[in-house]
Formats: structure tokens, sequence, C-alpha cells
């Protein structure tokens, strides 16, 4: 049995943050073994993009910019690290050449997650991710979503393919993955290609908050709706860092002005403290187009949200 003393993250205080070879949230590199309760990992794919590449570096801009990440929640006072074994697990193996073999390469790597019993948090990558990810986690039963996006990702083809960044939220649905009444979408704002873009969702039952409606409606609202369509169930929460206003989060794929602040996803995630959390993702991190290092920075910092929502869930389970 793992010891969860021997999975501390390193002490700033003792090794600076600058120091030695990064890995998410300073915590312990491990490979995939039984007792490991919360695997952080990357998925370094970005081949499902139809526009600007760049997300394959997510995972080691992220890695970096969360060596400034400490280990207790400010508000909660949750301490994740003595809850549970957490471990940076490394990425998915990815073919550069081939996207369909990266899909399978990357549902076999998470399928190994779940035989090992790991909740896995997850850095890609564009959000093509959620579908190999879905169909390893959700292969027995489907699941809830809280899916934070700038879009739907309900078309059914884009350039021809069926698998991409944008039709993840429809092929999960298509493979009984997800269960649409248990099913929120939020965020959604920006141009459209067509009615096809959007519409797939409403005609399922998804629980969709634009961005207009959540000013509306405000974010108590907003928070209250979440709780009660995603219930006590398990569920999986996917985050587009698209969702956040490019003011505050440039280094993107697909940048869409006028979006959630990073102050209003800190609180909702916070809101999800109890509730069955079995994986999550934070795709569409793009180093290249982050010339300050702020959307790694505040990657880093949701990841760390994720985990310690994920760490009660766990120990609830216990």
């Amino acid at each position: 049995m793992l010891d969860r003393n021997d999975f501390q993250p390193v002490d700033a205080a003792i090794t600076p943050r600058f120091s030695d070879v990064a890995t998410f949230l300073r915590t312990r590199r491990h490979d995939i073994v039984r007792g490991i309760d919360i695997g952080l990992c990357g998925v370094p794919f970005d081949l499902g993009l139809n526009y600007r590449s760049g997300p394959r570096q997510g995972p080691s801009g992220v890695r970096e910019a969360s060596r400034i990440i400490r280990r207790i929640h400010p508000v909660s006072g949750v301490r994740p690290y003595d809850l549970c074994t957490v471990a940076d697990i490394g990425d998915a193996p990815i073919n550069p050449l081939n996207k369909d073999v990266s899909i399978d390469q990357i549902q076999a790597y998470f399928k190994e997650i779940k035989d090992a019993g790991i909740r896995p948090i997850a850095v890609g990558g564009d959000h093509t991710i959620p579908t190999p990810i879905l169909r390893a986690l959700a292969a027995d039963r489907p699941v809830g979503i809280l899916h934070i996006d700038a879009h739907a990702d309900v078309m059914d083809t884009m350039c021809g393919t069926k698998v991409n960044h944008a039709t993840f939220m429809r092929r999960a649905y298509e493979e009984n993955l997800i269960d649409p009444k248990r099913v929120v979408q939020l965020g959604l704002r920006g141009s459209r290609f067509g009615d096809d873009d959007v519409q797939f969702g409403y005609d399922k039952g998804y629980n969709i908050i634009t961005l207009d409606e959540y000013e509306d409606m405000g974010r108590a609202a907003a928070i209250e709706k979440i709780n009660s369509v995603i219930g006590d169930g398990p569920f999986y929460l996917s985050l587009d860092i698209d969702s956040i206003d490019p003011t505050y989060a440039p280094g993107t794929a697909v940048p869409e002005i006028g979006g959630l602040l990073p102050r209003d996803l800190q609180v909702i995630i916070r809101s999800l403290q109890g509730k069955d959390l079995i994986g999550a993702d934070i795709s569409e991190v793009a180093p290249v187009y982050d010339p300050t290092g702020i959307t790694c920075v505040t990657a880093a910092n949701m990841m760390f949200e994720i985990l310690c929502i994920m760490a009660k869930g766990v120990e609830k389970t216990r």
C-alpha cells in the first residue's frame, strides 16, 4: 500500500519553486499503479484543431506554471494531499502524425488509469480529448457532465471528420457516455457557422446557460441550477480555457471575446464540494499565445480548485 506521506508535494520552503524538474502542482512523478487516488496527467494532443495549433504544449506549460500553487485551499481549508494520494502520472502517449491512432492511445491510457482506481485530472491538448477520456471512464454507465466552454462542441462533422475539437458533446451522447438530463453547458457565446453549432444540445435536453443568460440570472442562480442538474451521481468536468475572457486567458487556440471571469469559475467549481467527480480536463491551453504566462497560471489554479473538490469526493467514498 502506498504511503500518503511519501506523496507530499515539494516543499517550497526547502526546494525553491524555480528549482528541479516541473511536475503538476509539484507532486511526485509516478507510474500508474493502484493506490494512487488522483492522477494529474497531460494529453499533449492538438491534431483535432481546425485553426491555431499549440495546445500540445499545454501540459508542459501548466506544469511549469503550477510551481506557484501551495498546499491548502484558501477558502474551504481543504488539504488535498492529506486526504488522498496525488501524483503526476505523466502524459498520455501520442502519435504526432496520426490523429486516429492518438485517440486510441489516449483511450487506452485512461482505461489503464480507471482500472487502477485512479481519478484523473487531465491538462490538454485540444478539446478533442474528452471523447477518448469519456470512452474509458464512462464505458460502464453514462455520467453527468459540467461542460464550461465558449462553444457547444455538438457539431456532427468538421472538415469531414467526426472526432475533433468541435464534436465531443455529440459523440458522447451518441455513444451513451453522458446522461443528457445531467448535462450543463455553461458560457456559450461567440459567432457561429450555423444552427448546427448549438441546436443538437437543445434537441437532446442539455441544460444550456449561455453567457448572456448567465449574466442575466447571476452567479448564485447559475450555481444553484448547476448543482441541481448534476445532482449526487458521478459526473465529469470539462473546462475549455476559452470559456474565460481572453483578457485573462489569451493563450488559447480559438479565443472568443466577452467570456467568464476566472473568479467566477473559481466560485462555481468550489460550489461542487462533496459531489462525485470522477474525472476532469482543462483543455485548449496554448502557451505559444500566452506571452505573460497568465493563461497557464490560471489553468494551474483551476487544476488546484478541481483537485480540492475531487479530494473531498475521494474522502467521502472511504
